[in-house]
Parts: C-alpha cells; sequence; structure tokens
C-alpha cells in the first residue's frame, strides 16, 4: 500500500488535535473529490514499518485527541489487508485515543454485508474504529457547513455504540467526544 500524504495537528478531519493518514486507492471516483491524485494506488510513497513508526511517534504527545485514516479509500481490500496490523499497533500503544476513519463505502450495505473483501477483516477494521465518515461525496449534495464532511448523504457514525445496538447511532456534533 502507498500513502498520499501524513498530516501532523489536523483539526479537519475528525474532533480535536489528530494524525491523519492519507492512504492511496480508491475506486470510487466521485465527481468533485478533493484528492483525485490520491485515486491512484501507485501515487504517493510505501507505507512502511518505518512510515508505521512515525506516525505511532507523532501520536505520543498527550494533546494528540487521535488518528484519522483517509483517502484515497482506507476500506478498499488491498488497504485493509495493510492498515489491519498498523491499527492494531495503534490502538495497543493508545488506547485511549480514538480512531477515526473516512470511506466512500456505506457502513451496512457494503462494510457489516462483507462486500469489501474478507469480511473478517472488515470486521476486526471496524472493531477498532470509533467514528466512521461513510458515504460517498457527492457533489451536488456538497454543504461547506456540516462538520467533518463534504455533503449530506455522508453519515458521522459512532461504531463501537451502533455495532453493539446492531443500529446505526450518529455522532453530534455538538457535544463533542470523548472517547
Amino acid at each position: 500500500m502507498n500513502y498520499a500524504t501524513i498530516k501532523n495537528l489536523d483539526v479537519a478531519n475528525g474532533d480535536g488535535l489528530r494524525i491523519s493518514l492519507f492512504v492511496s486507492g480508491c475506486t470510487h471516483h466521485c465527481k468533485g473529490c478533493f484528492n483525485p491524485e490520491a485515486w491512484n494506488f501507485d501515487y504517493g510513497d510505501p507505507f512502511t514499518t518505518e512510515v508505521e513508526d512515525k506516525i505511532l511517534e507523532m501520536l505520543k504527545p498527550a494533546y494528540i485527541q487521535g488518528l484519522s485514516l483517509l483517502g484515497g479509500e482506507p476500506f478498499e481490500p488491498a488497504n485493509q489487508a495493510v492498515l489491519l496490523p498498523f491499527i492494531r499497533r495503534f490502538k495497543a500503544m493508545y488506547p485511549e485515543k480514538n480512531l477515526w476513519c473516512y470511506s466512500g463505502y456505506d457502513f451496512e450495505k457494503d462494510m457489516l454485508a462483507g462486500k469489501l473483501g474478507p469480511a473478517e477483516i472488515t470486521m476486526e477494521m471496524l472493531s477498532y474504529i470509533d467514528i466512521l465518515v461513510d458515504g460517498e461525496f457527492v457533489l451536488e449534495l456538497r454543504d461547506p457547513r456540516l462538520r467533518f464532511r463534504g455533503s449530506s448523504n455522508q453519515r458521522v457514525i459512532r461504531v463501537q455504540e451502533s455495532l453493539q445496538q446492531d443500529e446505526v447511532i450518529l455522532w453530534d456534533d455538538t457535544e463533542g467526544l470523548e472517547g
């Protein structure tokens, strides 16, 4: 897997100060995408153990609230296989920090339905994600007033609560996120 960029002290892609990893590779090709160069799976640099270590070190300060995964598309099957071991390391090192993930795939129709490669990998990834912003960006539904999403069809989902209650629980962005 390649990655397009790493952002330190990011405030745009999740609650609080974050480290954001933008992976390469996306088959959605949304009209109006803010990052079309990352559609190409070969774009950017290889995601190596050294890069993982660098990100984990960047996450060390207490004022960093968590990690955000974006793209490209983190839930492309090829990307899941590489991201899962990294996510495991992140959660083992920083259980108090949260994980946000942005995906053009739909939580119920694609992820929970097992349509994205081996279902066990997708489900394990979901088991570590606190907040998922799902759904393709739709240019005609673009709304710059929305927090942490680009178009009104996208949802900000509390993944763990949704899995426990077997229904989608949305994040209320007026309250902030504790975990």
